[in-house]
């Protein structure tokens, strides 16, 4: 069985470090997230936020998801699309993956592959 670091609490003798390498890895990257959630499916803000806090074990603030999301769709990383809700409540705009958000993902892959062989050799 395998340990999450990103779902479980810091210990209390965690290192300083490793505290800000892990915020460093979840919030401060957000876009990963947000973009591998994209993958499966197409979402709206609201429910990323929700699906980053069940999947990975953290929760971003609203605000930092939808900044996130600006400059991702800013970047061509990811489209919108507002679509009407049945229900009568507000309509949402639904986020999906563009072919240049698939390419960095595979970029962000490789960069973490790189990273993991050559500081994490010996470990």
């Amino acid at each position: 069985m395998s340990i999450s670091y990103l779902q479980k609490e810091d210990p209390k003798d965690a290192s300083k470090a490793f505290k800000r390498l892990k915020k460093k890895i979840s919030i401060d990257n957000l876009w990963i997230y947000i973009l591998r959630l994209l993958q499966e499916k197409e979402m709206y803000g609201y429910e990323l936020k929700e699906s980053i806090k069940k999947r990975f074990g953290f929760e971003p603030a609203t605000v930092t998801s939808y900044t996130i999301l600006y400059k991702l769709e800013k970047d061509n990383l990811v489209t919108s699309l507002v679509k009407g809700n049945p229900e009568g409540r507000p309509d949402r705009k639904y986020y999906s993956l563009t072919d240049e958000g698939k390419k960095s993902m595979k970029e962000a892959k490789g960069l973490f592959k790189e990273i993991l062989s050559k500081v994490f050799d010996k470990t």
